[in-house]
């Protein structure tokens, strides 16, 4: 039985970004985005399979950019992040990992720790995120723009990825919700009933949306 495999997801086409090459496939200091984050799978010692999940018009970009890694075939994604998760998911049934970890493919630098703390974490529950704490106050506002309260920000944090969990459990959550609109894999987790243990993120790990996080 395959122990963990890592779902890449880089199905968008990166509209916020801009340009005419979606963000994952740019380079980054000399590689494409997603073949970093595939790489840092890839040279993981406890996940033993990655697959991505890319844009079905991107198969002659995902093929250049991902050259020579030992990936499992690429699966298409649909026409939402929650879609392409659930085929990726699906792809994999066969196989019937026990875990899974699924990740942004515009989050090109995920260390090895960070991916060892998710995985810890999953040995005591059945979903596991990185995160970091809300630093910053969090302000309210109407659609005039009017602030009308401030937020508390005491037990508030940024989700990031990659999101762990017990494959059979999110398989489970994504077809039982798959008419539900979630932001994150770990918010279907938690309306299925499932605990959602929090890791320590890190601030390299962020994800690359617009020019400006580019230049960050």
């Amino acid at each position: 039985m395959t122990e963990c495999v890592a779902l890449v997801v880089g199905a968008g086409r990166g509209a916020r970004f801009g340009g005419a090459t979606p963000k994952q496939y740019l380079a980054l200091a000399g590689e494409p985005v997603i073949r970093r984050a595939l790489s840092a799978f890839l040279d993981h010692p406890r996940v033993d399979q990655v697959r991505a999940v890319i844009h079905p018009d991107h198969r002659d970009l995902f093929l250049a950019a991902s050259a020579g890694l030992a990936c499992l075939p690429f699966v298409a994604g649909g026409a939402t992040r929650q879609e392409s998760v659930r085929r990726g998911l699906e792809s994999l049934v066969e196989m019937r990992p026990r875990l899974v970890l699924i990740h942004d493919a515009a989050r090109p630098l995920p260390d090895a720790q960070l991916i060892s703390r998710v995985l810890d974490a999953l040995a005591t529950a059945p979903a596991a995120i990185p995160a970091l704490p809300v630093a910053d106050t969090l302000k309210r506002a109407d659609e005039n723009r009017r602030v009308v309260a401030t937020v508390p920000r005491a037990g508030l944090w940024r989700a990031q990825t990659p999101q762990g969990f017990r494959f059979d459990d999110i398989l489970a959550a994504h077809r039982r919700l798959a008419d539900v609109e979630a932001t994150d894999d770990a918010q279907l987790a938690e309306m299925a009933g499932l605990a959602v243990a929090v890791v320590e993120g890190s601030e390299d790990n962020a994800k690359l949306t617009t020019p400006e996080d580019w230049a960050r």
